[in-house]
């Protein structure tokens, strides 16, 4: 399988719909909202097996400090071949001068993201105010 990595904020609904629902997040039954999302992210990088979006991550920024890794998704049928790591690299490599990135890791997700090299906070949690089931 050849992955092709884009760095575009250019999505239809229905593959963003695709996506998001083949891992369960109810973010997905916005598909419209989310093809506005991702033209306002800042950082947005995609993996595409052909045609079909399989993977992505993006990202809020302050510009000089601080980046918050919002979205990163990759379909289950694709799991274990590196993509996340793919994904997490690029973005690491592109905030490397900040002074911080953060992202809120699911529980059974936390070895993902300790292995990506991120912490978890000893003495900070995610707090919510959400439309949101998942």
């Amino acid at each position: 399988m050849d992955i092709n990595y884009r760095d575009t904020h250019d999505f239809t609904k229905e593959e963003l719909e695709d996506l998001f629902l083949s891992v369960d997040w109810s973010s997905g039954h916005f598909p419209e909202k989310l093809v506005v999302a991702m033209k306002n992210f800042h950082t947005v990088y995609s993996a595409y097996d052909g045609d079909k979006l399989v993977g992505m991550i993006c990202v809020m920024d302050d510009g000089i400090m601080n980046a918050y890794v919002h979205y990163l998704l990759v379909n289950p049928m694709y799991h274990g071949q590196t993509i996340g790591r793919t994904l997490v690299a690029k973005v690491k490599e592109k905030y490397k001068n900040y002074l911080r990135i953060a992202v809120i890791a699911y529980d059974n997700e936390m070895h993902f993201y300790k292995d990506c090299g991120f912490e978890k906070s000893e003495d900070a949690s995610p707090m919510f105010i959400t439309s949101l089931w998942t």
